[in-house]
């Protein structure tokens, strides 16, 4: 009798238990990091921005908060600026030959264009490497052939389709990003499909359509209210932006899975509009003083839309085995504009 009361303790229940994700970062706080990493920046002409992106990760990585456990940014700025230097030397090299060895510049330029799946890898996996919860780290494992078919064929098939596969392609990259990565040994799975996005953007189309014809048509048949017409286009647009963001954000979370765990977010377009909006307003009267507490802002936004519903401690996942990845993946996609 007590051993089966033993195992009934032990067990795992089977209702899943919510939990919220929370940022507890603070704008003013953020804005004291943001100053001082910019005018060091400036004074070190640049070679502080390793730390500076050290502090700023470490910042957001440390005030958000999974079931009163914080993120961890595991980065340390000598292995970014080591990568970044090397980085920056091969971009250098891939301007000179530009004009001193064309033929060579454009076999570079072939090269690179070829070797964009690959640091997008090593981007990746270096970035969930850094990142850690309860004493267990994020990991990212792909093939160059499933990162050349998200990053460059599907796009290029969706643009060929005249758009009708676009929304596939959209589909593909955000199954690359999840199913390839994983918390210790355990990997995230994804479970959107075609029709979730496809759905997504046919509405996108038709709100355009219902909306952007009878704007067209006062701006023509009556040339009095043709004033207000680029307004009520660029509140089009602008709310159709919205949608688009909320929608696969919401679809993103709600497909996203680790194990028996799944994610929840009920993000709206009127609450991220909100936000949106006082931060445009802010940062304009401001001069740009109040981006570090916009940034906040959002991050605490989104962080307020989505939960975890888990039917098991989280501390039940075991770490993966440790592996040896380099900054330098991460550094040379943003100094060459794709990662």
């Amino acid at each position: 009798m007590n051993d089966t009361s033993t195992a009934h303790a032990a067990a795992p229940s089977s209702t899943p238990q919510r939990l919220n994700f929370e940022f507890r970062g603070q704008g003013m706080e953020y804005f004291k990091i943001w100053i001082v990493n910019i005018l060091l920046t400036v004074v070190t002409l640049g070679i502080y921005s390793a730390w500076a992106t050290v502090r700023n990760n470490r910042y957001f990585y440390s005030n958000l908060y999974l079931d009163n456990i914080n993120f961890r940014y595991l980065a340390e700025p000598i292995a970014i600026l080591k990568g970044r230097l090397i980085a920056m030397a091969a971009f250098i090299i891939y301007g000179i030959t530009s004009q001193a060895a064309p033929t060579i510049y454009l076999g570079l330029t072939v090269a690179l264009i070829f070797a964009i799946p690959y640091f997008l890898n090593q981007a990746l996996s270096f970035e969930r490497r850094m990142t850690a919860y309860n004493n267990i780290q994020f990991r990212f494992k792909a093939t160059y052939g499933e990162a050349f078919m998200a990053v460059m064929v599907w796009p290029i098939i969706g643009v060929l389709s005249i758009g009708i596969l676009y929304p596939l392609a959209f589909l593909k990259i955000n199954q690359y990003v999840v199913k390839n990565s994983a918390y210790g040994t355990s990997n995230f799975d994804f479970k959107a499909t075609y029709g979730d996005y496809g759905i997504i953007f046919l509405t996108m189309i038709g709100v355009g359509l219902v909306i952007g014809l009878p704007i067209g048509l006062i701006a023509k048949f009556v040339p009095t209210l043709s004033i207000i017409t680029p307004v009520l286009m660029i509140a089009t647009y602008i709310g159709i932006l919205l949608y688009f963001i909320v929608q696969t954000s919401n679809l993103f979370f709600n497909s996203l899975s680790l194990k028996e765990h799944t994610f929840k977010s009920n993000a709206t377009i009127g609450t991220l509009g909100k936000v949106v909006l006082i931060n445009a307003l802010l940062t304009l009267v401001t001069f740009g003083l109040y981006l570090p507490a916009a940034k906040v802002r959002m991050t605490k936004y989104w962080c307020s839309c989505i939960v975890m519903d888990t039917v098991e401690p989280l501390d039940n996942f075991v770490a993966a085995e440790k592996e040896n990845v380099t900054a330098l993946g991460e550094e040379i996609g943003q100094v060459f504009d794709f990662a």
